[in-house]
């Protein structure tokens, strides 16, 4: 169980709803946004002094049922109440280091993708593995530092190999946000993994923006269903994005492609054709 942490979520939860959420009279006299913590504790069916100590990261594990109403009159999401389970450590969660190795049957899979830039990632935003279309239009993770294969640190700390950012995608606010929010359950799931801990601090101290979204204890994110990159060979790239969970190795497989014969296509079918190292030929 996580006190601290748990106490910071629930209250992150608590202030983010107003009274006439949850249909109670908003009042003249609120000194501060957000439900007061009396309010949840009644909403919730639990004592008030309990649900203080809760917050205040001073109280007991609580039981499966205490959650569940807790998480009823907090509104919560279902990511929401499995983060909230996962904190108070009533939920399964894996105590050693996250998996980097990838199954050869999915390293073979990368290669026989058509059309398809496949790559796979870690737990903690680490590029495992790939295939050449992913290099070709993303960059040539090989010779690259493990640190530098990290989209998270990508993402918020920048690189001096690319002026174009996170390799010039249209939407990198929405990727860091995804980013925060898978990293938030990544620690909690693997509380001593050094090199998830090192990430996260990094991350917190480099970099503002990625200290601010942590701050707001988001766990849900709305899923990114396409994505355009700006290509600095064949131009914009719009790619229809899958990311599927490799759940025994707590993985995912991401795959960007588009309509064979449309134009996002044959620029993919283009890449293709050239290779990470065609295109760092024509840089």
């Amino acid at each position: 169980m996580d006190r601290v942490e748990l106490g910071t979520f629930l209250r992150s939860r608590r202030e983010r709803l107003r009274p006439e959420d949850v249909g109670l009279p908003s009042g003249t006299r609120r000194r501060t946004s957000g439900l007061r913590r009396e309010e949840v504790a009644v909403l919730a069916h639990i004592s008030i002094e309990y649900y203080v100590r809760l917050e205040q990261g001073r109280a007991p594990r609580p039981s499966g049922e205490v959650l569940a109403g807790i998480a009823d009159a907090l509104r919560l999401t279902a990511a929401e109440s499995a983060h909230l389970h996962l904190l108070a450590g009533t939920a399964p969660s894996r105590t050693g280091l996250h998996r980097r190795d990838v199954r050869p049957s999915i390293l073979a899979l990368l290669e026989r993708l058509p059309q398809t830039a496949g790559f796979v990632v870690s737990a903690a935003f680490e590029v495992l593995a790939w295939n050449d279309l992913a290099a070709a239009l993303m960059e040539d993770f090989g010779p690259l530092h493990p640190d530098d294969r990290n989209l998270a640190r990508r993402a918020f700390l920048g690189s001096t190999r690319s002026a174009a950012g996170l390799y010039g995608v249209s939407d990198p606010s929405e990727f860091q946000h995804d980013v925060v929010v898978q990293l938030r359950t990544t620690a909690a799931r693997y509380p001593t993994d050094p090199v998830v801990a090192r990430l996260v601090h990094d991350l917190r101290t480099g970099s503002d923006t990625f200290a601010r979204l942590w701050e707001q204890h988001d766990v849900q994110a709305p899923p990114t269903l396409r994505k355009t990159f700006h290509h600095p060979v064949v131009g914009p790239v719009t790619v229809d994005c899958d990311a599927l969970a490799l759940d025994e190795r707590d993985q995912h497989l991401v795959l960007y492609s588009a309509a064979v014969g449309s134009h996002d296509g044959e620029a993919l079918a283009l890449l293709g054709v050239l290779g990470p190292q065609g295109v760092a030929a024509a840089l």
